[in-house]
């Protein structure tokens, strides 16, 4: 399990395993990590874990959240990150931590093989989906489309964005909510592949069918809310 070692002039002063969804750090003794040291905030920084990867959000601090020496206001931590507030450290424990520095994709892009049977019936169904496409859909003379882009709205990684550059990209979270985004000729598609509920776009369920994605719809999927546009 993850976890966060809390250390001052390298003397280890704590452990602190990441085993619940937010963890607070401050001065304050009601914080999950508490540090009593003036140059620290009451509530200074939130560490937030979701499935094998966390994030560390300052709450607005006086005196700021480092990473690896570089202020930060929102980042998802790497096994081996070093978090400096005040003067005091936290070590960023997790050798199952998503070796990737796209902040977005640690969050919701689904890595090839922990979702390898959604991954497939989206792939089919893709095939089936394109090959029942009417001629007339073949993409226009002279280039290809724009690339779409997703902005996400809330979580800890707000104002991330992420271009849709691959043919098929699998968002959501394993047993929970699966779906994909496929680029066709005809555009950006989204289909829903796993889960008791369809994804909402404009606050509405996609259904069954590969829904045509919009500039400007607003995705909601896994809890996490994305607009979509086209460059």
């Amino acid at each position: 399990m993850a976890k966060l070692v809390l250390s001052m002039n390298g003397v280890v002063q704590g452990e602190y395993e990441l085993n619940q969804e937010r963890l607070t750090i401050g001065r304050k003794p009601d914080n999950d990590i508490p540090i009593d040291n003036l140059a620290v905030s009451g509530k200074h920084a939130l560490v937030i874990t979701i499935l094998d990867d966390s994030f560390l959000e300052d709450l607005g601090s006086t005196n700021g959240s480092y990473v690896n020496g570089k202020l930060v206001k929102k980042h998802a931590l790497k096994d081996g990150d070093v978090i400096a507030i005040g003067k005091h450290e936290l070590k960023y424990v997790n050798e199952h931590a998503t070796a990737d520095d796209d902040d977005f994709e640690k969050t919701m892009i689904i890595k090839p093989g922990s979702a390898s049977a959604a991954v497939a019936a989206a792939q089919a169904a893709e095939k089936a989906v394109e090959s029942a496409a009417p001629a007339a859909a073949a993409p226009p003379a002279g280039g290809g489309m724009p690339l779409g882009r997703l902005t996400v709205l809330n979580g800890p990684i707000a104002g991330k964005e992420l271009e849709l550059t691959k043919a098929l990209i699998t968002l959501g979270k394993p047993g929970t909510q699966v779906a994909v985004i496929s680029r066709r000729p005809q555009g950006y598609f989204l289909t829903h592949i796993e889960g008791n509920s369809f994804p909402l776009v404009n606050s509405e369920q996609i259904g069954a069918k590969a829904y045509q994605l919009k500039d400007s719809d607003l995705i909601e999927l896994a809890g996490i809310k994305m607009e979509f546009s086209s460059a």
